[in-house]
Protein backbone atom coordinates (compact mmCIF):
# COMPACT_ATOMS: atom_id res chain seq x y z
CA UNK A 1 0.00 0.00 0.00
CA UNK A 2 1.11 3.54 -0.70
CA UNK A 3 2.06 5.71 2.24
CA UNK A 4 2.81 9.38 2.84
CA UNK A 5 6.53 8.61 2.37
CA UNK A 6 5.84 7.80 -1.28
CA UNK A 7 4.78 11.40 -1.82
CA UNK A 8 7.30 13.03 0.52
CA UNK A 9 9.29 14.82 -2.22
CA UNK A 10 6.15 16.02 -4.01
CA UNK A 11 4.68 17.33 -0.77
CA UNK A 12 7.87 19.14 0.20
CA UNK A 13 8.06 20.71 -3.24
CA UNK A 14 4.42 21.81 -3.16
CA UNK A 15 4.89 23.44 0.25
CA UNK A 16 8.17 25.16 -0.67
CA UNK A 17 7.90 28.90 -0.20
CA UNK A 18 8.58 30.77 -3.45
CA UNK A 19 9.16 34.52 -3.28
CA UNK A 20 9.24 37.33 -5.81
CA UNK A 21 12.77 37.59 -7.24
CA UNK A 22 13.57 33.87 -6.90
CA UNK A 23 15.07 32.14 -9.92
CA UNK A 24 13.20 28.88 -10.49
CA UNK A 25 13.48 26.02 -12.97
CA UNK A 26 10.58 24.01 -14.29
CA UNK A 27 9.30 21.94 -17.22
CA UNK A 28 7.22 23.39 -20.05
CA UNK A 29 3.81 21.73 -20.12
CA UNK A 30 2.08 23.93 -22.69
CA UNK A 31 2.82 26.62 -25.27
CA UNK A 32 -0.05 28.89 -26.31
CA UNK A 33 -0.10 31.78 -28.76
CA UNK A 34 0.89 34.31 -26.14
CA UNK A 35 2.34 32.40 -23.15
CA UNK A 36 4.30 29.41 -21.89
CA UNK A 37 2.97 27.31 -18.99
CA UNK A 38 5.61 25.83 -16.69
CA UNK A 39 5.31 23.03 -14.13
CA UNK A 40 7.38 24.13 -11.13
CA UNK A 41 6.41 21.11 -8.98
CA UNK A 42 5.05 23.63 -6.49
CA UNK A 43 1.62 24.73 -5.28
CA UNK A 44 1.06 26.62 -8.54
CA UNK A 45 2.18 26.56 -12.16
CA UNK A 46 4.18 29.36 -13.69
CA UNK A 47 3.17 31.53 -16.64
CA UNK A 48 5.65 33.33 -18.90
CA UNK A 49 4.10 35.88 -21.24
CA UNK A 50 5.49 36.15 -24.76
CA UNK A 51 7.04 39.57 -24.07
CA UNK A 52 8.88 38.17 -21.05
CA UNK A 53 10.68 35.39 -22.91
CA UNK A 54 13.53 37.21 -24.65
CA UNK A 55 14.94 40.61 -25.64
CA UNK A 56 15.75 39.27 -29.10
CA UNK A 57 13.23 40.78 -31.57
CA UNK A 58 13.65 37.71 -33.83
CA UNK A 59 12.83 35.26 -31.03
CA UNK A 60 10.17 32.80 -32.24
CA UNK A 61 8.32 31.25 -29.30
CA UNK A 62 6.70 28.45 -31.32
CA UNK A 63 10.01 27.36 -32.84
CA UNK A 64 12.23 27.81 -29.79
CA UNK A 65 10.12 26.42 -26.93
CA UNK A 66 8.30 23.07 -26.79
CA UNK A 67 6.52 20.98 -24.12
CA UNK A 68 9.09 18.96 -22.16
CA UNK A 69 11.79 21.65 -22.37
CA UNK A 70 13.42 22.73 -19.13
CA UNK A 71 13.23 26.47 -18.57
CA UNK A 72 14.67 28.84 -15.95
CA UNK A 73 12.90 32.07 -15.08
CA UNK A 74 12.59 34.77 -12.41
CA UNK A 75 9.44 35.03 -10.26
CA UNK A 76 7.79 38.41 -10.88
CA UNK A 77 4.57 37.76 -8.91
CA UNK A 78 3.29 34.81 -6.88
CA UNK A 79 -0.31 35.13 -8.11
CA UNK A 80 -1.63 36.50 -11.38
CA UNK A 81 -5.21 36.52 -10.09
CA UNK A 82 -5.88 33.06 -11.50
CA UNK A 83 -3.63 31.12 -9.13
CA UNK A 84 -0.54 31.07 -11.35
CA UNK A 85 2.90 32.52 -10.70
CA UNK A 86 4.06 35.20 -13.11
CA UNK A 87 7.54 34.41 -14.43
CA UNK A 88 10.05 36.16 -16.67
CA UNK A 89 12.69 34.29 -18.62
CA UNK A 90 13.99 37.64 -19.84
CA UNK A 91 14.85 38.66 -16.27
CA UNK A 92 16.50 35.30 -15.57
CA UNK A 93 18.47 35.65 -18.79
CA UNK A 94 19.88 38.92 -17.54
CA UNK A 95 21.21 37.13 -14.44
CA UNK A 96 22.43 33.91 -16.05
CA UNK A 97 23.48 35.16 -19.48
CA UNK A 98 26.30 37.39 -18.28
CA UNK A 99 28.00 34.44 -16.57
CA UNK A 100 27.78 32.47 -19.83
CA UNK A 101 29.06 35.42 -21.83
CA UNK A 102 32.02 35.90 -19.51
CA UNK A 103 32.90 32.21 -19.86
CA UNK A 104 32.66 32.52 -23.64
CA UNK A 105 35.02 35.50 -23.52
CA UNK A 106 37.57 33.70 -21.32
CA UNK A 107 37.44 30.49 -23.39
CA UNK A 108 37.35 32.34 -26.74
CA UNK A 109 34.28 30.33 -27.72
CA UNK A 110 33.16 30.69 -31.34
CA UNK A 111 29.37 30.95 -31.73
CA UNK A 112 27.02 31.81 -34.63
CA UNK A 113 24.84 34.94 -34.40
CA UNK A 114 22.41 36.56 -36.81
CA UNK A 115 22.86 40.24 -37.58
CA UNK A 116 19.63 41.87 -36.33
CA UNK A 117 20.26 45.39 -37.60
CA UNK A 118 22.87 47.71 -39.06
CA UNK A 119 23.73 50.78 -36.97
CA UNK A 120 26.25 53.57 -37.16
CA UNK A 121 29.79 52.13 -37.30
CA UNK A 122 28.72 48.52 -36.95
CA UNK A 123 25.99 45.95 -36.47
CA UNK A 124 23.77 44.55 -33.71
CA UNK A 125 23.33 40.85 -32.88
CA UNK A 126 21.79 39.06 -29.90
CA UNK A 127 23.68 36.44 -27.93
CA UNK A 128 22.10 34.63 -24.97
CA UNK A 129 19.28 37.16 -25.30
CA UNK A 130 21.64 40.10 -24.75
CA UNK A 131 22.03 42.87 -27.31
CA UNK A 132 25.59 42.93 -28.59
CA UNK A 133 27.48 45.37 -30.79
CA UNK A 134 29.92 44.36 -33.55
CA UNK A 135 32.17 47.22 -34.72
CA UNK A 136 32.53 47.49 -38.49
CA UNK A 137 36.26 46.80 -38.15
CA UNK A 138 35.46 43.45 -36.53
CA UNK A 139 32.69 42.17 -38.78
CA UNK A 140 35.19 40.38 -40.99
CA UNK A 141 38.90 39.80 -41.46
CA UNK A 142 38.67 41.92 -44.60
CA UNK A 143 37.72 45.55 -45.20
CA UNK A 144 33.93 45.99 -45.19
CA UNK A 145 32.86 48.42 -47.87
CA UNK A 146 29.08 48.01 -47.57
CA UNK A 147 27.63 47.31 -44.12
CA UNK A 148 24.20 46.52 -45.59
CA UNK A 149 25.58 43.30 -47.06
CA UNK A 150 25.70 41.90 -43.52
CA UNK A 151 22.09 42.73 -42.61
CA UNK A 152 20.31 39.47 -41.72
CA UNK A 153 23.46 37.45 -42.31
CA UNK A 154 24.62 34.76 -39.85
CA UNK A 155 28.30 34.96 -38.93
CA UNK A 156 30.56 33.30 -36.36
CA UNK A 157 31.80 35.54 -33.55
CA UNK A 158 33.75 35.59 -30.31
CA UNK A 159 33.00 37.71 -27.23
CA UNK A 160 35.61 40.42 -26.65
CA UNK A 161 33.80 42.48 -23.98
CA UNK A 162 31.15 41.31 -21.50
CA UNK A 163 30.57 43.96 -18.84
CA UNK A 164 27.46 43.26 -16.78
CA UNK A 165 27.65 46.51 -14.79
CA UNK A 166 27.56 48.73 -17.87
CA UNK A 167 25.44 46.21 -19.80
CA UNK A 168 28.05 46.31 -22.56
CA UNK A 169 28.49 43.33 -24.88
CA UNK A 170 30.93 43.62 -27.78
CA UNK A 171 31.37 40.82 -30.32
CA UNK A 172 33.90 40.19 -33.07
CA UNK A 173 33.72 38.15 -36.26
CA UNK A 174 37.28 38.94 -37.30
CA UNK A 175 39.08 36.27 -35.27
CA UNK A 176 36.64 33.50 -36.21
CA UNK A 177 36.90 34.45 -39.90
CA UNK A 178 40.70 34.37 -39.72
CA UNK A 179 40.72 30.98 -38.02
CA UNK A 180 38.32 29.53 -40.60
CA UNK A 181 40.38 30.92 -43.47
CA UNK A 182 43.58 29.56 -41.91
CA UNK A 183 42.03 26.10 -41.55
CA UNK A 184 41.09 26.12 -45.23
CA UNK A 185 44.58 27.31 -46.16
CA UNK A 186 46.19 24.57 -44.05
CA UNK A 187 44.14 21.94 -45.87
CA UNK A 188 45.34 23.29 -49.22
CA UNK A 189 48.96 23.39 -48.02
CA UNK A 190 48.69 19.76 -46.90
CA UNK A 191 47.91 18.83 -50.51
CA UNK A 192 51.06 20.56 -51.84
CA UNK A 193 53.88 18.19 -52.76
CA UNK A 194 57.44 18.99 -51.81
CA UNK A 195 59.46 19.06 -55.04
CA UNK A 196 56.61 20.37 -57.18
CA UNK A 197 57.52 23.17 -59.59
CA UNK A 198 55.01 25.97 -60.08
CA UNK A 199 54.60 29.36 -61.65
CA UNK A 200 53.99 32.32 -59.40
CA UNK A 201 53.90 36.09 -59.10
CA UNK A 202 56.04 38.13 -56.72
CA UNK A 203 53.65 39.85 -54.30
CA UNK A 204 55.98 41.74 -51.96
CA UNK A 205 59.69 42.12 -51.36
CA UNK A 206 61.21 42.08 -47.88
CA UNK A 207 64.80 42.32 -46.67
CA UNK A 208 64.74 38.58 -45.91
CA UNK A 209 63.08 37.42 -49.13
CA UNK A 210 60.01 37.62 -51.34
CA UNK A 211 56.42 36.43 -50.95
CA UNK A 212 55.18 34.68 -54.07
CA UNK A 213 51.55 33.94 -54.93
CA UNK A 214 51.46 30.52 -56.54
CA UNK A 215 49.19 29.41 -59.37
CA UNK A 216 47.07 27.45 -56.83
CA UNK A 217 46.24 30.67 -54.94
CA UNK A 218 48.54 29.99 -51.97
CA UNK A 219 51.44 32.21 -50.95
CA UNK A 220 54.93 30.98 -50.15
CA UNK A 221 58.16 32.54 -48.94
CA UNK A 222 61.14 32.67 -51.28
CA UNK A 223 63.97 33.27 -48.82
CA UNK A 224 66.82 35.51 -49.97
CA UNK A 225 69.20 32.53 -49.78
CA UNK A 226 66.99 30.63 -52.25
CA UNK A 227 66.68 33.33 -54.91
CA UNK A 228 70.04 33.02 -56.65
CA UNK A 229 73.13 30.84 -56.73
CA UNK A 230 75.08 34.04 -56.13
CA UNK A 231 75.08 35.97 -52.87
CA UNK A 232 72.76 39.00 -53.03
CA UNK A 233 72.21 41.78 -50.50
CA UNK A 234 68.52 42.32 -51.23
CA UNK A 235 65.82 40.40 -53.18
CA UNK A 236 65.30 43.53 -55.27
CA UNK A 237 68.64 42.89 -56.95
CA UNK A 238 67.00 40.01 -58.83
CA UNK A 239 63.23 40.38 -58.43
CA UNK A 240 60.55 43.03 -58.62
CA UNK A 241 56.93 43.04 -57.47
CA UNK A 242 54.54 41.70 -60.10
CA UNK A 243 57.26 39.62 -61.78
CA UNK A 244 56.33 36.09 -62.86
CA UNK A 245 58.72 33.40 -61.64
CA UNK A 246 59.20 29.64 -61.63
CA UNK A 247 59.74 28.19 -58.17
CA UNK A 248 60.11 24.84 -56.47
CA UNK A 249 58.35 23.88 -53.23
CA UNK A 250 61.07 22.76 -50.81
CA UNK A 251 59.05 22.59 -47.56
CA UNK A 252 55.51 22.76 -46.14
CA UNK A 253 56.52 22.41 -42.48
CA UNK A 254 54.31 24.17 -39.89
CA UNK A 255 51.77 24.95 -42.63
CA UNK A 256 54.18 27.37 -44.28
CA UNK A 257 55.32 27.02 -47.88
CA UNK A 258 59.03 27.52 -48.53
CA UNK A 259 60.13 28.09 -52.11
CA UNK A 260 63.36 28.03 -54.10
CA UNK A 261 64.56 29.44 -57.41
CA UNK A 262 68.14 28.52 -56.58
CA UNK A 263 67.48 24.76 -56.75
CA UNK A 264 65.89 25.11 -60.18
CA UNK A 265 68.91 27.07 -61.43
CA UNK A 266 71.28 24.42 -60.06
CA UNK A 267 69.25 21.62 -61.62
CA UNK A 268 69.28 23.41 -64.97
CA UNK A 269 73.06 23.90 -64.78
CA UNK A 270 73.50 20.18 -64.05
CA UNK A 271 71.40 19.24 -67.08
CA UNK A 272 73.41 21.58 -69.31
CA UNK A 273 76.66 20.05 -67.99
CA UNK A 274 75.39 16.55 -68.83
CA UNK A 275 74.41 17.61 -72.33
CA UNK A 276 77.74 19.39 -72.93
CA UNK A 277 80.25 17.14 -71.25
CA UNK A 278 78.40 13.86 -70.88
CA UNK A 279 78.82 14.21 -67.12
CA UNK A 280 76.57 12.50 -64.63
CA UNK A 281 76.16 13.42 -60.97
CA UNK A 282 77.65 10.09 -59.90
CA UNK A 283 80.93 11.23 -61.43
CA UNK A 284 80.96 8.56 -64.17
CA UNK A 285 81.73 9.40 -67.78
CA UNK A 286 78.92 8.59 -70.14
CA UNK A 287 81.30 8.57 -73.14
CA UNK A 288 82.48 5.04 -73.96
CA UNK A 289 86.15 3.95 -74.46
CA UNK A 290 85.61 3.41 -78.18
CA UNK A 291 84.45 7.01 -78.55
CA UNK A 292 87.55 8.27 -76.74
CA UNK A 293 89.93 6.24 -78.98
CA UNK A 294 88.06 7.09 -82.14
CA UNK A 295 90.31 9.06 -84.52
CA UNK A 296 93.40 8.57 -82.36
CA UNK A 297 96.48 7.72 -84.52
CA UNK A 298 98.95 5.20 -83.08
Amino acid sequence: MESMDDYKEELEASLKKIRVGDVVTGTVIDVTDDAVIVDLKAYADGVIRKDDLSEDPDFNMAEMIHPGDEITATVMATNDGEGNMVLSKKEANQVLAWDKLKNMMEERTVVPVKIAEIVNAGAVAYLEGIRGFIPVSRLSDEYVEDLKEFDGKTIEVTVITADEETHRLVLSGREAAREKKQEETNKKIAKCEVGAVMKGTVETLKDYGAFVELENGLTGLLHISQISTKRIKHPGAVLKEGQEVRVKIISTANNKISLSMKELIEEEEEREAEDTYGYKEEGQASTGLADLLKGLKL
